[in-house]
């Protein structure tokens, strides 16, 4: 199925594509013009149903029956695992997850864990390649904490230098449960995760990651 979170986006490109398709037929005589815009119209319409599908998803058993355990948020490839100072939300020395989404990846995004919404914030930011070191913190981004029985983590949907939509329907207060649908990235980007130090990590670098089905990391129950 398609996301509703793409929905403007599919009527406008839907119906770039219809047009394209009409003006190459309206001219399919003259075959440098109708050949090309009748292509580009069916490559169009096969990139829209594609980018914007929105697979249904199954939470791994362990997840299931373990709140500790997170998965992962984004579809992707993992870029980066850091240890740095993580200064909005849970304000000492964390560990960074970085996922990296082509425009080819699913960009629903699924919350990671079970918790309640403590902390939200949107910065408008700027439009870095989503790979860069900086782009964590400077590019336009939703930030968001959870607060979970094991402790709190921080995860951040962040836009790269094709992608500049972001779709967050969350808001502090609100309780979440691993896996559900929470929001979107548009046309390529980046989702960091921020654990506590002492999280077990279970994805390497290089790692393919498919979101909510993917376990990640499990938070020390202390």
């Amino acid at each position: 199925m398609l996301t509703p979170y793409g929905l403007n986006n599919i009527i406008v490109m839907g119906l770039l594509a219809v047009i394209m398709l009409a003006v190459g037929i309206n001219f399919i005589h003259i075959k440098f013009l109708s050949i090309p815009l009748i292509a580009l119209s069916i490559l169009l319409l096969f990139f829209t149903i594609w980018f914007f599908r929105d697979p249904d998803r199954s939470v791994p058993p362990d997840a299931v029956n373990d709140a500790s355990i997170l998965v992962s948020p984004a579809d992707g490839i993992v870029t980066e695992i850091e240890v740095e100072d993580e200064p909005l939300y849970l304000h000492k020395e964390s560990k960074r997850i970085s996922i990296f989404l082509s425009p080819l990846d699913v960009h629903v995004n699924r919350i990671p864990i079970s918790g309640v919404v403590e902390y939200y914030t949107y910065n408008p930011g700027k439009f870095m390649i989503a790979s860069h070191p900086k782009a964590s913190e400077a590019n336009e981004q939703s930030r968001i904490g959870l607060s979970t029985p094991f402790g709190h983590i921080l995860f951040k949907q962040i836009v790269g230098i094709v992608a500049r939509r972001l779709v967050t329907e969350i808001k502090v207060g609100d309780s979440v449960k691993i896996g559900e649908r929470f929001g979107m990235m548009k046309f390529g980007s980046r989702m960091d995760i921020i654990v506590p130090t002492d999280t077990d990590v279970l994805v390497k670098i290089g790692d393919k990651v498919v979101a909510a089905e993917t376990i990640i990391a499990k938070l020390k129950i202390h």
